[in-house]
């Protein structure tokens, strides 16, 4: 983000009341280039706050811009925005060459340019082989894939992609999250990422905004939830327990973490008793790196 530059998505004070029921309440916030990441859990007023900036339902109180324009009155604004929605709602009878054509007519492009970039983007989200057959017969991760398309399809200017990871398995997830880092650095297309899972934020946004019940409770930039600590994280191919031994005879603190080890202090002695360890029990060193905290841990300290 540069020094004054403008939001692409700015939310003033924006409350969104259903009958007795408050989704969103006075929130504001600011969105930038890049990939934004919205957090909370299921109820949070994550869904809301993208239907109030895609101009589908007025806010009860406050404004919404999206690109310097009011979200819900511009059409032309609306018409630069994708959306990725979180449930499956795909024509199944149809290919996803004749659907992301399609939608890029609906979008405005004549049909010569339409097919051109639903092919373009067919390609990009790797569903290029697979173009011609009925969308009924895909993959959950094939039909996110799809529904990806056809959010990017009209070449917008910013997308949002409600829990794009919904249904997947750990090796689809890893494969979305990693098609959608490649659509901003390589389009220049703005995200705006809503998940309740927290791995998939941190490993994809650069910025994120944090829901519960309706109101912001934190945002900032993810390296400032996930910066280093005062501790070093170890990982080894083998005898881990041999390692955790021989450091607890040199007196430092471990704790195993997942698959590797955390000890206490980033100090230089720190780092030779480590080195002393590994030689003494003949643990293959995989990774050694001062240990960075993980978004969990924000609200974990938040319910203590």
């Amino acid at each position: 983000m540069q020094p004054g530059a403008q939001p692409l998505l700015a939310a003033e004070h924006l409350t969104k009341e259903y009958r007795n029921v408050v989704a969103l309440n006075d929130v504001s916030f600011n969105i930038f280039d890049g990939i934004t990441g919205i957090l909370g859990e299921n109820g949070a007023g994550k869904s809301t706050a993208i239907k109030i900036f895609m101009g589908l339902m007025r806010p009860t109180s406050g404004s919404a811009k999206v690109l310097g324009e009011d979200a819900f009155a511009s059409v032309d604004v609306r018409s630069r925005l994708g959306y990725m929605p979180e449930h499956d709602c795909l024509p199944s009878q149809v290919s996803a060459a004749e659907f992301l054509t399609h939608m890029a007519e609906v979008s405005g492009l004549p049909p010569g340019a339409a097919r051109t970039r639903a092919a373009d983007t067919l390609r990009h989200t790797g569903l290029f082989e697979e173009r011609y057959r009925a969308i009924g017969g895909y993959s959950t991760g094939m039909k996110q894939r799809v529904k990806l398309g056809q959010a990017l399809v009209h070449d917008p200017a910013f997308v949002f992609l409600d829990e794009p990871t919904a249904g997947l398995d750990p090796l689809g997830r890893e494969e979305m999250l990693t098609l959608i880092r490649k659509t901003h650095r390589e389009f220049g297309i703005s995200v705006l990422l809503s998940s309740h899972l927290m791995a998939d934020v941190e490993r994809t946004c650069d910025r994120i905004i944090v829901l519960q019940g309706g109101r912001v409770v934190h945002s900032g930039e993810v390296g400032q939830f996930t910066k280093e600590t005062e501790r070093v994280f170890i990982e080894v191919d083998s005898n881990r327990e041999g390692l955790i031994v021989s450091l607890e005879r040199r007196g430092v603190v471990v704790t195993p973490e997942g698959t590797g080890l955390t000890i206490e202090g980033s100090d230089e002695s720190v780092y030779d008793q480590v080195r002393d360890a590994l030689v003494e029990s003949q643990a293959p060193l995989r990774r050694l790196a001062p240990r960075r905290r993980a978004l969990t841990e924000l609200f974990e300290r938040e319910s203590a």
